[in-house]
């Protein structure tokens, strides 16, 4: 009985430990990992007592995704000295009509604003707002906001496409480091993905950090297998399996949200680059970095223009110069030497601008340069593509809505599998 008792301790304290590594990566960094892209510190301003913000979230902090909007609402409600009973967090709440009661929940609550934070809430947040627009309500990843022109509605994303590009180049330069040391050949420099879907969302990310990688390892290609879920540990944990033991890949990235994936990497020594927050705690062996969308200057910036009597953008776009896209935790213990100065040296291009993550000069697809596409910007649910996207040589991703459009399917990369 004592051993037994024994081992439910441990476990329990393992499971606390790996919780507090993912609460702890947005506040802590460990001594031998740097952020190359910080958070940055907001200003505080003057917030009525009566006002109130609710946010409901798809999962809850054990998701890696939904954390990173809780880590990111909690400090802005420390900066501005917000009450507990000012900030409001509904975790746990499906794409579903759950999603309505819980808005509307909020809204008998006194809600100034209602956020919602999953692609999927979306059309159960617009009937909402069109029956209360005395109420702001934002969107993250959410497409209609442009379409819908409801003053009180709004979607909201960052340019994380650049933030995956750099934490690609250091993925291609780990690639580098392991054909140098005859560890793989160059031909076997592949890279294994592991998506939930196949929305533009999830391909735009995953084509940014390949052509991060190529930018430094033109040998690099990519498999991509799809888990049709945005949080399934098991899942994610298999296919990250799937991508090493079958597809041969030497490298793991992901845009899913538990830590299967990550978990995979450590228990096979297979490198690793994450994504919403550093998971160095859970791969202290073999985690390089992680990119991430920095929610808070958003927050802040709804909270600021509510507080004002000022409008919030239809669609508001979050940079890295606005402190929306973050890189945590390079680990310099597995990242390739040279990937601080390189990853620095693209960040100072990216401000310049004399970087674009979809140069089309930079990739083919079925052996073609682009120079002319479609995008489906609207998202009407016709699937008519009707928005040119590409323009002085490259494809202009999150200029005409907040959230991606880029679906195109490039040379260099190989889709596993797409049924869900």
């Amino acid at each position: 009985m004592f051993k037994k008792t024994l081992a439910a301790v441990l476990a329990a304290l393992m499971v606390l430990c790996v919780l507090a590594s993912c609460t702890a990566t947005d506040t802590n960094k460990n001594a031998m990992t740097e952020d190359l892209l910080p958070r940055p510190e907001l200003s505080k301003f003057a917030v009525a007592d009566d006002f109130k913000i609710g946010v409901i979230c798809l999962h809850d902090e054990n998701s890696t995704y939904d954390l990173n909007f809780i880590n990111a609402v909690n400090s802005v409600k420390k900066t501005l000295g917000l009450k507990d009973e000012q900030v409001v967090i509904k975790t746990g709440i499906p794409e579903s009509e759950e999603c309505t009661t819980t808005a509307e929940d909020l809204v008998s609550q006194k809600c100034k604003i209602i956020f919602a934070d999953s692609f999927g809430h979306e059309q159960y947040l617009i009937p909402v707002a069109k029956a209360h627009p005395e109420v702001e309500f934002c969107h993250a990843t959410g497409t209609k906001a442009h379409t819908e022109k409801l003053a009180n509605y709004h979607n909201a994303f960052a340019s994380i496409y650049e933030g995956r590009y750099l934490a690609g180049i250091a993925a291609g330069l780990k690639l580098n480091e392991m054909i140098t040391e005859g560890k793989i050949k160059a031909e076997e420099a592949v890279i294994g993905y592991v998506g939930a879907f196949t929305y533009a969302e999830v391909v735009s990310g995953l084509t940014s950090f390949f052509l991060g990688a190529r930018s430094v390892c033109p040998s690099a290609t990519m498999k991509v297998r799809f888990t049709g879920s945005w949080y399934d540990q098991a899942k994610e944990q298999e296919a990250a399996n799937a991508l090493i033991n079958q597809d041969k890949c030497v490298l793991i990235s992901q845009h899913a949200d538990s830590l299967g994936a990550p978990n995979a990497c450590e228990e096979k020594k297979v490198p690793n680059v994450s994504y919403n927050g550093s998971t160095y705690e859970a791969g202290p062996n073999t985690f390089i970095i992680s990119s991430a969308i920095n929610w808070a200057p958003y927050f802040h910036y709804i909270i600021k223009q509510v507080s004002e009597g000022k409008a919030i953008d239809t669609d508001w776009n979050g940079t890295i110069s606005t402190g929306s896209v973050v890189l945590s935790g390079l680990n310099s213990n597995v990242a390739a030497k040279g990937t601080k100065e390189a990853i620095d040296k693209a960040i100072a291009e990216f401000k310049a601008g004399t970087l674009h993550v979809f140069d089309t000069s930079k990739f083919t697809v079925k052996g073609v340069k682009l120079d002319t596409y479609l995008a489906d910007v609207d998202d009407l649910g016709d699937f008519k593509p009707e928005t040119e996207v590409i323009k002085d040589g490259y494809f202009h991703e999150s200029e005409y809505r907040s959230a991606p459009y880029f679906d195109i399917n490039i040379d260099g990369i190989e889709y596993k599998n797409t049924e869900m």
